[in-house]
C-alpha cells in the first residue's frame, strides 16, 4: 500500500481543477459555438460545424468522468484519447501540437499526485530485487 501525503493530494486536486476548468471552457465553446470560435473551427481546423456539438459533449463527459474519484483513472485514459485526437488535428494542419500533449501529460501528473492506486501501478523507481544464493 502506498501512503498518501496531504500536499500531494492537494497539489493533484489543484492541478485537476485547473485542467477541468480549461477543458470545460473548451467544451462549452464547442457547444455555444460563438462566431470567433466558428471561424477557428471551420477555417483553421477545417472541421464541419456539425462536429462541434458531438466533440464538445465527448469532451465534457470525459472531464466529468475524470473529476469523479471512483472513475478518475478511466477519465484520465479517456482524456488521453481525446487529447490524442486534438494532437492529430494540429499535426494534420501543420500547426504546433505541443499544447494538447502538455495537457495530456498534466492530466496524468494530476492523477498520479492525487491517486495512490496510480502510484502503485506506475512507481518512479522499482525496488531492487536481490538474488539469494
Amino acid at each position: 500500500m502506498v501512503t498518501q501525503k496531504k500536499f500531494m493530494t492537494r497539489a493533484g486536486w489543484a492541478l485537476t481543477i485547473l485542467l477541468a476548468v480549461m477543458l470545460t471552457m473548451s467544451g462549452v465553446m464547442k457547444l455555444a459555438y460563438p462566431e470567433f470560435f466558428q471561424k477557428e473551427w471551420e477555417g483553421k481546423l477545417q472541421y464541419p460545424a456539425a462536429a462541434a456539438l458531438a466533440i464538445g459533449i465527448v469532451e465534457l463527459a470525459c472531464v466529468l468522468v475524470y473529476l469523479y474519484p471512483r472513475t478518475a483513472i478511466l477519465g484520465a485514459v479517456l482524456l488521453t484519447g481525446y487529447l490524442g485526437g486534438a494532437t492529430a488535428t494540429h499535426v494534420r494542419i501543420n500547426d504546433p501540437f505541443f499544447g494538447p500533449v502538455v495537457i495530456g501529460m498534466l492530466v496524468w501528473l494530476a492523477i498520479y499526485l492525487r491517486e495512490p492506486r496510480v502510484r502503485e501501478l506506475l512507481p518512479w523507481c522499482q525496488a531492487r530485487i536481490e538474488r539469494v544464493g
